[in-house]
């Protein structure tokens, strides 16, 4: 290798670096009940935002999925208060600034766009970005469970994750063979 293809240091990153804060996790099963109380104030704030996006999405079939995964996601945040007794901690919840995030995106679209097929295609994609946030978090939080060996804990996780996943699935086919079609004419 050339002299002038040696990699070179990249100081830019050591300049980046973080000092965690005096709490900072120093553990994975800290990490983990971190990121539990995380999703566990995400899935309690979507509990408060699901029915407004049912309330102004115009498809039937949107309005519907959305109600549906109402229902599960209230089972969820019980499934989550489970996972913390497991655990024996207590449930509490502590701001998830990407759900946080995601819903102001969410009430954004509200405001920009007009009531139709339009709209519920806006919260199709809202509402996806949120399916896919917490099929990320749930998929972590499901490896973490199993490496702690907190194999109860993984079963209920991966009960959610399947959720998760069903509930894109059906957002997809509600985008793909009825709104989208209504938003593109």
């Amino acid at each position: 290798m050339k002299n002038s293809e040696k990699p070179t240091e990249n100081k830019a990153v050591k300049n980046n670096f973080v000092e965690p804060a005096s709490d900072a996790a120093t553990e994975l099963k800290e990490l983990f009940i971190d990121s539990l109380k995380d999703i566990y104030w995400a899935e309690n704030a979507l509990v408060g935002a699901l029915p407004k996006m049912a309330d102004n999405a115009t498809s039937p079939a949107l309005a519907s999925a959305i109600l549906e995964h109402l229902d599960v996601t209230k089972n969820q945040v019980k499934r989550l208060e489970e996972v913390f007794d497991l655990l024996g901690e207590k449930a509490e919840g502590k701001k998830c600034e990407a759900m946080a995030g995601l819903l102001k995106e969410g009430d954004s679209i509200l405001l920009e766009t007009t009531p139709g097929a339009v709209r519920d295609a806006g919260i199709i994609a809202a509402s996806q970005k949120i399916e896919h946030y917490e099929i990320a978090t749930y998929g972590t939080l499901v490896a973490f469970a199993k490496t702690l060996g907190e194999n109860n804990t993984a079963k209920l996780l991966t009960q959610t994750l399947s959720e998760e996943k069903e509930a894109d699935c059906v957002l997809n086919d509600v985008a793909l063979n009825k709104v989208n079609i209504v938003a593109a004419e």
